[in-house]
């Protein structure tokens, strides 16, 4: 019993310490400049206090079952905070959008670690106060009470903070932003003016495709690029490939590297047009194709103003400008495809994102199918910030 209360409270000072070190973050780098920003470092103390409740009242069990369960819940909750703790470290780094909760989707993480580790403490509170000659019903019952209680209330804390200063934020100008440029004073060029590629850029790009619904993978790509220099890696899960794969070019140098082999050296022209935006820049929207772009009007991204606009791409030139999508359709012929490329030219007159989507016939794809889409969404941030291309190695 003794040795089983000391793991659990190891738990508990395991996510204590991963509390600990998520409230250090927002209290030193959580700075998007509304007027609760140091109030949302605060209200992270909330869940921070439940660990460390847990951490004097650890709970305990005595049967093997009952120890294993909770200490899955433990374990459960940690595993949940890692990602989401790391996922808070790359957004305060890139100082790009700020906001802890912008979906339910990006909320749901931090619901469940709150939740997770206010019911770990829930057990040894109920433990405390029933002690464990209590009934094991009546224990559970006072733990889940009390675990969701803590949920609700520390949840409620770092929440409402969190959303009254993005409240704040909303009618706010950006005081700065990955994306470019945030004076509202600056007006965008048009969609058939100047558009060029920053100096450097770190740059990211998602691809994905359907079939009938039914998806074909995607790849996630990121790197960096200082003038026509750059190199990328790429996470490829799709149903024509699985693995690791990158490009590189450098001077008069160029490598790539496919599904289980390293980095390989080839021609400069075969690796030069993986360049990711440049590409984009020189295949889709070149003056003559931006000459008859629709103009949707202008938008903020990030707090950085720009004008969305669209032109029409046939599958050629999708290829063209995104030739990564070969992960997701081999060597289809893509000529009789149809789509349209949106991109987002900034006040400093550069790409800074850029949206595909094309459609063609599914059968090309899979036998018997009706109709496939492609889409890849490409983003160019820091542009101008310093920034270096180091060659590859094995």
């Amino acid at each position: 019993m003794r040795v089983r209360l000391i793991e659990l409270r190891l738990l508990a000072i395991g996510l204590a310490v991963l509390w600990a070190i998520v409230a250090g973050l927002l209290l030193a780098g959580y700075r998007p400049g509304g007027p609760a920003d140091l109030l949302v470092g605060l209200a992270a103390l909330a869940p921070l206090a439940v660990a460390g409740v847990a951490v004097v009242w650890p709970p305990a069990a005595r049967g093997g079952l009952t120890f294993r369960t909770i200490a899955a819940l433990g374990v459960a909750t940690a595993i949940i905070l890692v990602p989401t703790m790391a996922s808070l470290v790359r957004q305060l780094v890139e100082g790009g959008l700020q906001t802890l909760v912008p979906s339910p989707e990006a909320a749901y993480p931090w619901a469940l670690a709150i939740l997770g580790t206010s019911l770990f403490a829930g057990l040894g509170i109920a433990r405390r106060r029933l002690g464990g000659a209590s009934g094991r019903p009546g224990r559970l019952r006072v733990a889940l009470a009390t675990g969701i209680g803590l949920a609700v209330v520390s949840g409620t804390v770092l929440a409402g903070a969190t959303i009254a200063n993005e409240l704040a934020l909303r009618d706010q100008p950006a005081a700065a932003s990955r994306y470019g440029p945030t004076d509202p004073t600056l007006i965008p060029p048009t969609c058939d003016g100047p558009l060029a590629a920053g100096a450097t850029a770190h740059m990211t790009l998602d691809l994905t495709g359907t079939v009938d619904g039914r998806s074909l993978g995607i790849a996630r790509v990121r790197g960096e690029r200082s003038g026509r220099d750059f190199r990328w890696l790429a996470d490829v899960t799709t149903t024509r490939d699985v693995g690791l794969h990158g490009a590189a070019a450098v001077g008069d140098r160029g490598w790539t590297r496919q599904s289980g082999t390293r980095w390989l050296p080839v021609p400069h022209s075969m690796a030069e047009g993986e360049s990711l935006d440049l590409a984009v820049l020189e295949a889709a929207l070149v003056p003559e194709q931006r000459t008859v772009a629709e103009d949707l009007g202008l938008v903020y991204v990030e707090g950085a103003r720009a004008r969305r606009c669209r032109v029409a791409v046939d599958g050629i030139v999708f290829r063209e400008a995104f030739p990564q999508v070969r992960w997701l359709v081999g060597a289809t012929d893509l000529s009789g495809w149809r789509g349209e490329a949106d991109f987002w030219v900034f006040a400093d007159g550069e790409l800074g994102r850029a949206e595909g989507r094309l459609g063609g016939p599914g059968f090309e794809i899979a036998e018997g199918a009706i109709r496939s889409e492609l889409s890849a969404v490409l983003t160019a941030t820091h542009r101008g910030d310093p920034a270096s291309v180091v060659p590859p190695t094995n």
